[in-house]
């Protein structure tokens, strides 16, 4: 494969790895905005390591005089672990629920390191001419890696979403986070599929792909 085509491969791969990274440290997998009482509702926001929650209570407005007119006041974000053994009960009913959420973040951190592996294998593979002929290979199994476990932690979170397995989620609704996962993986997975085209076209002598010095192949002499 040609330099610039590993060069795009790394660039795409960056993306994909930065799209990972967003979706893991983000804490808007689900969102639920809060049920009002008496003036008062809690917003809370699921991410796959962290549970954060806030107040928003409707005040009076002094500004308003008579009119009689609210105004929203926000409290500040207040995150802890997620899930936790006592306050998510992970050590009774919810222990199985726990333990999916708590794989969905592992595997997300696997399809990090295997982003991280591919990128590293672009650096290293296109040092050489002869490198470069096969690491093509490598490069589109770590990043098939790489979206596999992504996809992963996405179809737990998912089927947890879905099933409204955990209390917290009867009136959740997927956030940012959630949609940022599911378009690294499936974006990762289009780089697959244009990694393996292109150096299967290298490897059969395309210019377009192998460059000016497209392979040959040795052919042994009777």
């Amino acid at each position: 494969m040609r330099k610039s085509s590993y060069a795009v491969t790394f660039i795409l791969v960056l993306v994909s790895l930065t799209l990972d990274i967003l979706a893991i440290i983000r804490t808007d997998w689900f969102t639920d905005p809060g049920r009002e009482l008496l003036y008062n509702r809690t917003n809370v926001r699921y991410g796959l390591m962290k549970r954060c929650e806030r107040q928003v209570m409707r005040l009076p407005d002094p500004s308003s005089g008579s009119d009689g007119e609210w105004q929203q006041v926000f409290t500040d974000w207040k995150c802890r672990d997620f899930p936790k053994s006592v306050s998510d009960r992970c050590e009774q009913e919810n222990r199985l629920i726990c333990a999916e959420w708590t794989s969905a973040g592992y595997s997300a951190q696997l399809a990090v390191g295997f982003g991280f592996v591919a990128l590293l294998a672009l650096l290293i593979g296109v040092s050489t001419h002869s490198r470069r002929r096969r690491v093509w290979k490598a490069v589109a199994g770590l990043v098939t890696l790489n979206a596999l476990f992504s996809m992963v932690a996405f179809i737990i979170v998912t089927d947890l979403f879905r099933t409204s397995r955990f209390p917290g989620f009867d009136h959740a609704q997927p956030g940012p986070a959630w949609f940022i996962n599911m378009l690294s993986w499936i974006f990762s997975f289009l780089i697959v599929f244009g990694v393996i085209w292109t150096g299967k076209a290298a490897d059969k002598g395309h210019k377009w792909a192998a460059g000016n010095r497209a392979y040959t192949r040795i052919r042994d002499h009777e």
